[in-house]
């Protein structure tokens, strides 16, 4: 399928053939979501962590009697009953990751790729450069094509492109080996320059 090509003053600059085996699927809404997970799970810590009985400081020493003190039989103040005392099966530092096919995660991003574009939320550029890092220029020519949240994708990010980037809080900017599902979903737009239409394609073919 054929596609307009825009500049950053949203002039037409020819078109370009988009690859219908990764632009034109039918987005499945599970595989996607498999994706997210796998992605949002992988990226946590993992490093909660709260003292257990053996861990924290306090007294072996049995406070009462084992008998006639009309309550429980204690045997010190660590356990998890009293103030103070351990936590009683608490988080421990683990990995979150999941398990994921690499054909499967392939699979997710064209379907990303091709949710964009049946949405109309696809916009191709011809490139994605700027003669100086102004941030007010940028924020100029996005409003020019009626982007305010976005995710723009090329081969390499250009410096001043990049710097100017920065301060705009719902423009992110990646280069193609980092597209990945779980950025491409949250923005409303994904802008790709003409360079990165084809790097996606020769990762994904």
């Amino acid at each position: 399928m054929k596609t307009d090509v825009l500049s950053l003053q949203n002039k037409k600059a020819g078109d370009i053939e988009l690859d219908d085996a990764i632009f034109g699927l039918e987005p499945r809404a599970d595989i996607l979501h498999r994706c997210v997970v796998y992605q949002l799970a992988k990226r946590q810590q993992g490093t909660h962590k709260t003292k257990e009985r053996n861990e924290v400081s306090g007294t072996t020493k049995k406070f009462g009697r084992q008998k006639g003190g009309g309550g429980a039989r204690h045997g010190n103040r660590k356990a998890p009953l009293f103030r103070g005392g351990g936590k009683a099966h608490g988080p421990r530092p683990r990995s979150h990751a999941i398990d994921l096919p690499k054909k499967v995660r392939r699979l997710a991003l064209k379907h990303a790729l091709s949710a964009k574009r049946a949405d109309g939320s696809l916009v191709v550029i011809d490139e994605a450069k700027l003669p100086e890092a102004k941030t007010k220029s940028l924020i100029e020519a996005l409003a020019k094509l009626n982007i305010a949240n976005a995710l723009i994708v090329d081969t390499s990010v250009d410096e001043n492109f990049g710097l100017a980037t920065r301060n705009l809080p719902n423009i992110d900017m990646l280069p193609v080996i980092g597209a990945n599902v779980y950025d491409i979903l949250r923005r409303d737009t994904l802008v790709l320059t003409k360079a990165a239409v084809e790097g996606l394609e020769a990762r994904l073919k």
